[in-house]
């Protein structure tokens, strides 16, 4: 009995040995993955070795996109069949050949290449040794170096959340860190196959007055706007009305004194969503497993409404007329030949001056906010006082209103020309305009 007994043990281990192979062959979220680097370990291109995140989304390592001999340190979806990456080290600096390292050394990120010579680095200058310093993938594909005894997220030495490429992932954030001087934007690859700077950039603006996104083309040294987002009212942005209500997806905009920044966040984590710029447009693409690849949700610009001085001041854009251009009602054609032409750049005058005292209100409904640039707001004044106010100052051209009861700025007035205006079938804001009581029939 004692035989038959060992013959049964040994079948019974190695029965177990089988099934736990499988599990871990034909279900990988078993498997385990690495994703912290010591300053005794690297990455090297020949090694094929790379960190995955926690839950196995996101994966660090070297790629090259196209035939050329041209590697980059990068960071993609691993779960998403479709190769899409989300960041890239050295997109300017590509590796010429495949003998690139990857390490800590003295306490900086640094990818070196051929003979050991830095192609990028993060550059640190104050960096105090009080413990071991190590690098990290994080589950929401935020790569960072840190102090091992510290996993605070205000105790990062560098993450590369602070560094954009063409891509906004889940709770990282665009726009002006006040404490680094740092403007986080992001800048579209050079083409499908050349992760290297290309023409376009999606930045935040302050110079147009109240802060808004701007969507940005470079072309032979020239600046030329193409989208605006509108300004933040405390709930939305008035010029992107389609992201209005998603249950699964959060929006956050935030404006003190150490930064002025937009980002989103996902409640349903099955869902995948990120914001990337390409040659001339803006995207919102979603993945919902176990689908074969992205869908686009949606695009900026969507329309010729979309772009900037397509209608000049005191006019607004309207996909559902002909001619798109209309002159809001009590103004005129600025040039009538080139607006019969359906040419409405040059935009439209008012037709009678306001008198300060008999003015009305004229509403439009469904706006993309004006250009801000002479705009103000006022939290203090209770909403419902928003139209006395504007015409107790026979400066004030139109306002609108964003209840801070919901979460809004208040009381939004302008002063000067309204300019950079389209009406939406749906979303957008109201718009109340100043109008000579003629003119308001």
């Amino acid at each position: 009995m004692k035989g038959v007994h060992n013959i049964y043990h040994h079948s019974y281990t190695f029965s177990f040995l089988l099934v736990f192979l499988a599990l871990i062959l034909f279900h990988p979220a078993l498997s385990t993955y690495v994703n912290t680097m010591s300053s005794s370990e690297s990455l090297t291109i020949s090694s094929n070795r790379t960190l995955v995140s926690p839950g196995g989304v996101f994966e660090l390592g070297f790629f090259k996109p196209s035939g050329r001999s041209r590697w980059y340190l990068g960071i993609w979806y691993k779960k998403v069949s479709q190769k899409t990456y989300a960041w890239v080290a050295n997109r300017d600096n590509p590796l010429s050949n495949s003998s690139g390292t990857f390490k800590i050394s003295g306490n900086n990120l640094v990818l070196l290449g051929q003979s050991n010579n830095t192609v990028w680095s993060t550059n640190l200058t104050r960096c105090n040794a009080r413990s071991p310093v190590i690098a990290e993938l994080l589950p929401n594909g935020n790569f960072v170096m840190r102090y091992s005894s510290n996993r605070d997220s205000s105790g990062f030495l560098w993450q590369s959340f602070d560094f954009p490429t063409d891509t906004l992932l889940p709770d990282m954030k665009l726009g002006y860190d006040f404490k680094t001087g740092r403007n986080r934007f992001l800048t579209s690859w050079r083409s499908y196959d050349d992760p290297s700077s290309g023409n376009t950039t999606y930045k935040l603006d302050l110079r147009r007055g109240l802060p808004e996104f701007i969507l940005i083309n470079t072309f032979l040294n020239q600046r030329v706007e193409m989208q605006r987002s509108g300004p933040w009212n405390g709930m939305e942005f008035s010029g992107i009305p389609e992201v209005q209500g998603l249950n699964y997806m959060v929006y956050n905009y935030t404006e003190n004194s150490e930064e002025i920044a937009y980002s989103f966040h996902m409640t349903n984590q099955s869902i995948y969503s990120r914001l990337t710029v390409t040659d001339y447009t803006l995207n919102r693409f979603t993945w919902i497993p176990p689908s074969w690849g992205w869908n686009l949700f949606w695009s900026l610009p969507t329309d010729v409404c979309d772009y900037l001085y397509f209608c000049g001041s005191y006019a607004y854009c309207d996909l559902n007329t002909s001619p798109n251009c209309n002159c809001i009602r009590g103004f005129v054609p600025k040039n009538r030949q080139r607006w019969d032409l359906r040419d409405g750049s040059q935009g439209c005058v008012r037709r009678t001056r306001l008198s300060c005292s008999g003015d009305g209100f004229l509403r439009l409904n469904n706006m993309n906010l004006p250009d801000t640039k002479t705009a103000t707001v006022d939290r203090t004044i209770d909403v419902k006082k928003c139209e006395e106010k504007c015409l107790s100052d026979c400066n004030c051209t139109s306002f609108a209103i964003a209840d801070v009861r919901n979460g809004g700025l208040g009381c939004m007035f302008w002063t000067g020309e309204l300019a950079e205006m389209r009406k939406y079938a749906v979303g957008g804001q109201d718009l109340y305009v100043r109008l000579n009581a003629a003119d308001l029939g």
